[in-house]
């Protein structure tokens, strides 16, 4: 086994652990904190949303700063620095004794983020450029999947064992990422003289600026997409089986669904990106994804729902992929860390913004109308794409 390939294992078991630990609160939040003693709905529902929209707003403006650091000390460091503060973080969650509390340790979490940029960064520069898109592909299925698998543990583990042990078993689990990454990872970092480099020189140094600029609102609109149908979700599996029992378990199934069919499909579709281009996977996954959207807003029946957010999945489950995969090819290995410091900082501020407008389309105009929107953000992004990047690749593969 290469070495790439032995760190490929350690990260997407980290990722997929770290994206768990971001979103695992997701379904329990209204209930931890009304526990811990706010009664009021009109503050419940502030309260829970500021709770868990923090996290992404911090990790959105550290991720770069780690990745910097990462840049000049090595991947490896972070990877541990991440791993045990996440650890620890989640872990003292669980002692929260007011709302207040349980933000500052919502807060601190995104501050001490930067497991998957590091892995990024490790896994893109030590891979080959004949295997980067599917190594890609695979790593980026762990965090997504994570993050859409999250719920669905959150919601059985708070049911099963209490609130608090869900924190509890969280960072027990983020313990043995760092046990494993501390034995099993191996770097040959050797430090490039980029201490002089600050955000205007490192961005200087980018050969693609506008190319780089699209996939970084490329990874912000299909994370905004992604994000955009969780706070409705539950609400319309409710709306279209009133009557049916175990409503929470259905529920964690139409959640978690395309996160399983996106760990199915996106180390195939990152190989099949080595082949023909990941400018094709992208622009292609975004149109279809766009148009897949759209039957979501006319189904009749939860399971009509679920088999169309698998194949929704299938699908998506080659952006991420494809987004890193350019990204790789167009930065300079010095700077790798930084630019996928920005690139996730775009991916964390579209989940953050996708989950608040969501909700806000739903509001105004119904659930249904989400659907639609989202469609929609995807269509624009596949079109920008196929302007800024598609054209711009074609000619050169």
């Amino acid at each position: 086994m290469q070495l790439w390939q032995r760190n490929l294992i350690v990260c997407w078991v980290g990722m997929f652990v770290t994206g768990i630990g971001f979103s695992q609160i997701a379904p329990i939040l209204p209930l931890y904190i009304q526990h811990l003693g706010v009664d009021d709905p009109s503050l419940l529902e502030q309260f829970s949303g500021f709770a868990f929209g923090v996290t992404f707003v911090a990790s959105a403006i550290f991720s770069p700063i780690w990745g910097r650091l990462a840049d000049k000390i090595g991947r490896k460091p972070m990877l541990l620095r991440a791993s045990l503060g996440m650890a620890v973080v989640i872990f003292v969650t669980g002692f929260s004794q007011n709302v207040w509390e349980l933000i500052a340790f919502r807060l601190l979490l995104g501050v001490i983020t930067g497991y998957s940029v590091a892995c990024t960064t490790l896994i893109a520069t030590q891979t080959d450029r004949e295997h980067a898109g599917a190594a890609l592909g695979t790593l980026a299925t762990s965090g997504m999947a994570g993050t859409l698998l999250g719920p669905l543990v959150g919601g059985s583990l708070g049911e099963a064992l209490g609130f608090e042990n869900v924190f509890f078993f969280t960072g027990g689990a983020m313990l043995v990422v760092f046990v494993l990454t501390a034995l099993f990872v191996r770097e040959s970092f050797v430090r490039q003289d980029t201490k002089t480099l600050g955000t205007r020189e490192t961005w200087a140094t980018v050969p693609e600026k506008t190319m780089m600029l699209v996939l970084f609102l490329s990874f912000f609109l299909v994370y905004l997409a992604a994000a955009s149908m969780e706070p409705v979700l539950t609400l319309y599996v409710a709306e279209l089986a009133p009557d049916r029992s175990h409503l929470a378990l259905l529920s964690g199934l139409v959640f978690s669904v395309s996160g399983l069919s996106m760990i199915l499909a996106s180390p195939v579709l990152g190989r099949l990106s080595d082949r023909v281009g990941p400018h094709k996977v992208l622009l292609i996954g975004l149109l279809v994804s766009g148009v897949l959207c759209i039957p979501q807003a006319f189904v009749r029946d939860p399971w009509q729902l679920l088999a169309l957010r698998f194949v929704l999945g299938l699908v998506t489950g080659g952006l991420a992929p494809a987004l890193n995969s350019i990204v790789k090819r167009v930065t300079p290995s010095p700077i790798a860390g930084r630019v996928y410091g920005f690139a996730m900082s775009a991916g964390y501020l579209g989940f953050f913004a996708g989950a608040f407008v969501g909700g806000q389309v739903a509001a105004h105009w119904g659930i249904r109308a989400v659907f639609f929107f989202t469609g929609g953000m995807l269509l624009a992004s596949a079109a920008i794409v196929y302007f800024h990047v598609y054209q711009k690749l074609a000619p050169r593969q």
